[in-house]
């Protein structure tokens, strides 16, 4: 018997038994049906003899089954669910050899377990989204800083009328008007809030600004649109026509001068000659710079716009002359917060003030979830320059997850924060503001 069959039959014998409890028929008159000693059964069936050939089809022939119905078990969807959640289980490794039993004996139990986990993940996953919302979004800031300030107002006019027993007619009414205009802004702004915490980030319907919209639609597409790959000439407009996510004429703008960039590096950098150079050196902007003779930051802009399975997991971060991170591709275990204010130890900002010198350090986030992250700067100028006004300049930051070979020694990573709002590292020099953590927390 092949090594899978093998496999797929080693509850063989728990299938035959409940077959045969199901069916009525006794051990002794199901052995003499499928000519074996009763003895030789009671071994199959309680899986100490793995069986297959004639002994199979005659066991199925005796029950009227299928042998496949014997052998294949539960459907591979539900053992791989289970083993899955069992890998994740504390100290699990005992249980996950009994999943298939479960799964053959419980399918609907197993299912619904398998359901439970999904919505599990899925809960995680938007607490997340909040929380991201919470600590990291300026946005955000602002909406609450207004909800407060409108209900200050109102607190304060109602002050007034309340403990000024006399007052003048038309001061008194000026003071109404003040608390109903107050009161409908207050409404308003709070079901504003309401729509946005319910969004998640990346959900066009979440999007607050055309920059939050452009983002959106980059993440849609995972920041490659094969469309403009080609060498016929893919156009821009068929792209935009279907951008459900681009709502605001200022988000098509963006968009539209984003993809145009893309497309004249696609001409310059093409797929095929991205992807063997990836393949031969990694994802390394610089060598790959060199080899193909090619500038080193359109070579980060076609990196970070390149498929997963091309290049890899990669994170990637675009700032501005401010310090404002004006373009973002997620990458699991490094955290980028929305707008400005993030953690100024990030070599994107250092590479901000060295325009055209590239940089590369070893990072990592004081975070629950951080990874190690070798990262990849470097600064472009963007504009000339005039007597009394320097170039603008924007910088560039590519993030790849460390992939260290077991036998070696990684290199030690520097750690750095997200915000200065929620970093955990109280005796960072370059801190703008205290923390809202607490150590409690």
């Amino acid at each position: 018997m092949a090594k899978n069959d093998v496999a797929a039959s080693g509850l063989a014998g728990t299938r035959i038994r409940e077959r045969r409890l199901l069916a009525g028929i006794k051990q002794a008159e199901l052995a003499i049906r499928a000519e074996i000693s009763p003895s030789y059964l009671n071994l199959i069936e309680h899986n100490r003899r793995r069986i297959g050939g004639r002994v199979l089809l005659r066991l199925a022939e005796a029950l009227g089954v299928e042998p496949a119905v014997l052998t294949q078990g539960p459907a591979a969807a539900l053992v791989s669910g289970l083993r899955e959640i069992a890998a994740h289980a504390p100290e699990g490794s005992d249980e996950a050899e009994a999943v298939e039993e479960f799964a053959e004996r419980f399918p609907v139990w197993a299912g619904r377990l398998i359901q439970s986990q999904a919505e599990i993940a899925r809960l995680e996953q938007s607490v997340d989204a909040l929380t991201d919302r919470l600590t990291h979004d300026p946005d955000l800031a602002g909406r609450l800083h207004e909800v407060l300030s409108v209900v200050t107002a109102i607190r304060s006019t109602a002050s007034i009328l309340v403990e000024t027993p006399e007052i003048e007619p038309q001061w008194r009414d000026r003071f109404h008007r003040n608390i109903h205009q107050d009161s409908r802004r207050l409404a308003e702004g709070a079901e504003a809030l309401v729509s946005y915490l319910d969004a998640a980030p990346g959900d066009a319907l979440g999007a607050v600004s055309p920059q939050e919209e452009l983002d959106a639609f980059l993440d849609v597409h995972g920041h490659h649109f094969p469309l403009l790959e080609r060498r016929d000439g893919g156009t821009v407009a068929r792209i935009l026509d279907g951008a459900e996510e681009l709502r605001s004429d200022a988000a098509r703008m963006m968009a539209l001068e984003w993809l145009n960039q893309y497309r004249r590096d696609a001409r310059d950098l093409p797929l095929d000659a991205m992807a063997r150079a990836v393949a031969h050196l990694g994802p390394d902007p610089l060598a790959i710079a060199a080899h193909l003779k090619a500038d080193s930051v359109m070579v980060c802009r076609r990196l970070a716009a390149l498929p997963q399975d091309i290049v890899g997991e990669i994170g990637y971060v675009l700032c501005d002359g401010a310090g404002a991170l004006v373009r973002r591709r997620a990458v699991a275990g490094f955290a980028t917060p929305r707008g400005t204010g993030a953690c100024p130890l990030w070599p994107v900002f250092h590479a901000l003030g060295q325009a055209s010198t590239p940089l590369k350090a070893t990072v990592m986030q004081a975070t629950r979830d951080a990874r190690p992250m070798t990262a990849y700067a470097v600064c472009e100028v963007t504009g000339p320059s005039t007597y009394g006004s320097p170039a603008p300049r924007r910088a560039h930051m590519l993030l790849i997850p460390e992939r260290q070979p077991s036998e070696s020694v990684p290199e030690p990573a520097e750690e750095v924060g997200i915000t200065c709002r929620v970093c955990s590292r109280s005796t960072c020099p370059a801190r703008r503001e205290p923390s809202i953590l607490r150590e409690a927390f």
